[in-house]
């Protein structure tokens, strides 16, 4: 982490904020959110292509908390949203990143995906609803989205989280570099480079947020659980 944040160091901000102090960005530069995703964000990655957005500090511009917006690639979510929602895959999308930094004020990720919701609404007309995935297994709890007032739609059985070289890799990383995430040809391809996790998992938790009108509450008994 030490090296990590290093690499990044011009970027980190320090003292503290209030949250009404703070600057939304709509247009939040690609390079720098690149730079906070790939070397600070738990999945060491950017996602390619994304609308980023960030609340940053008044005097120098610095990124407090950001996420990154993109559209919904996830077939499987897509698919159930469609049909238990009536909202087209197409018009879904996708909080793929978000990242804070320890000195951002409370409610400050809240605060940002309301921010990020009206502008959407403005600038991508055609979208209708927000997405998003929490994996409870790292500590997350939605907490910030439930605050945002999304609500938890459904949840999606976990598989075990990949290793390569003793470096997490999600299956993207794994399509991009390996072209494929088949377990069985990249032990046999790689041996024990690659590496699988063995603890039993939670499901992760699917939330959404509609850009124009209310966001309906799912019962957890009503709440379907999908199947990679």
């Amino acid at each position: 982490m030490l090296a990590d944040q290093k690499k990044v160091q011009r970027l980190i901000p320090t003292g503290s904020f209030k949250l009404q102090d703070l600057r939304f960005v709509a247009d939040y530069s690609s390079d720098n959110a690149a730079e906070i995703f790939n070397h600070l964000h738990y999945l060491r990655s950017a996602r390619p292509g994304s609308l980023n957005y960030a609340l940053v500090d008044p005097y120098y511009g610095l990124p407090i908390s950001l996420c990154s917006v993109s559209p919904l690639e996830w077939r499987r979510v897509g698919r159930q949203i469609n049909s238990q929602f009536g909202v087209a895959m197409e018009a879904v999308w996708d909080i793929s990143r978000v990242y804070s930094f320890d000195v951002a004020p409370a409610n400050a990720i809240s605060y940002l995906l309301a921010r990020v919701r009206n502008d959407l609404r403005q600038r991508v007309p055609e979208a209708q609803l927000l997405s998003t995935a929490v994996d409870p297994n790292l500590g997350f709890t939605g907490s910030s989205y439930l605050a945002a007032n999304w609500q938890r739609w459904m949840t999606i059985k976990p598989r075990p989280y990949l290793y390569f070289e003793n470096g997490y890799v999600s299956p993207r990383q794994l399509r991009s570099r390996f072209e494929t995430t088949n377990v069985s040809e990249l032990r046999a391809a790689y041996g024990t480079k690659f590496e699988q996790s063995r603890a039993p998992l939670r499901d992760s938790m699917i939330f959404c947020c509609r850009i124009k009108g209310e966001t309906e509450f799912v019962p957890q008994d009503l709440q379907r659980r999908l199947h990679r």
